[in-house]
């Protein structure tokens, strides 16, 4: 018999909480809403928990299904960990592209515009919290956790946001607008110029006005190297 997600608590031995009432809010509808449901529980379980301390129990319970329906999605933790740290990170990175193309698709004021872009880059996406959460597990757990995990995360998030943010760099130098040799190494400098006074905690914390002048001042430096 299936065992099913349970409320109420008790600790295990690893210290996680476990749940032992009957949960009675489980998602409607086919297979696809319970793996969506599945990666949604997922991701606040290992935002709170990181990848050691999370259960199966305690995602089926954010979840509201079965630890056998998880079982029947996800072959094991590791597997369901990869899926959930990477249908995070293509979600942020959507956002990340949105905020490439509007700032960078047409560019009218080379510095007004960056300055634009540096300030949309740090301001705070609370919708996100749960991945910034998760992010900040997975640099904490690096050791114990797949690395295959790591790998989906790079790819779907940093790596595919660089790249994009690399592809726009170089259009902009072939408008005549930047100086361009390495756009994947612009596209890194860029982000390290201007996420360098960002708050650890960016996705509450509110943007404050040394935020903003340190953002101002990592702009200005990367045009100072790239601009014509």
């Amino acid at each position: 018999m299936a065992s099913v997600a349970k409320e109420g608590q008790s600790d295990d031995a690893s210290g996680e909480v476990r749940f032992v009432r009957q949960y009675d809010k489980r998602p409607q509808g086919g297979l696809a809403e319970k793996r969506a449901a599945i990666l949604e529980g997922g991701l606040k379980a290992f935002a709170q928990h990181g990848y050691t301390r999370a259960t199966i129990d305690s995602i089926a319970f954010r979840s509201g299904v079965s630890t056998r329906t998880i079982y029947n999605h996800f072959c094991d933790k590791e597997h369901l960990f990869q899926e959930v740290i990477q249908f995070s990170a293509e979600r942020v990175a959507q956002a990340y592209l949105a905020i490439i193309d509007r700032y960078l698709r047409k560019v009218t004021d080379l510095e007004d515009d960056f300055l634009d872009l540096g300030r949309a880059w740090v301001e705070p996406m609370p919708e996100y919290a749960d991945h910034d959460a998760l992010v900040r597990q997975i640099l904490a757990e690096a050791a114990h956790i797949p690395v295959a995990a790591i790998r989906a995360w790079q790819e779907a998030g940093p790596l595919r946001v660089r790249r994009a943010l690399a592809a726009a760099l170089r259009r902009l130098a072939e408008l005549g607008w930047l100086h361009v040799d390495d756009p994947e190494s612009a596209a890194l400098h860029f982000t390290l110029l201007v996420s360098a006074g960002q708050h650890p905690h960016r996705q509450i914390a509110p943007l404050e006005n040394r935020t903003i002048d340190l953002v101002a001042a990592g702009i200005r430096a990367f045009l100072y190297g790239y601009a014509r």
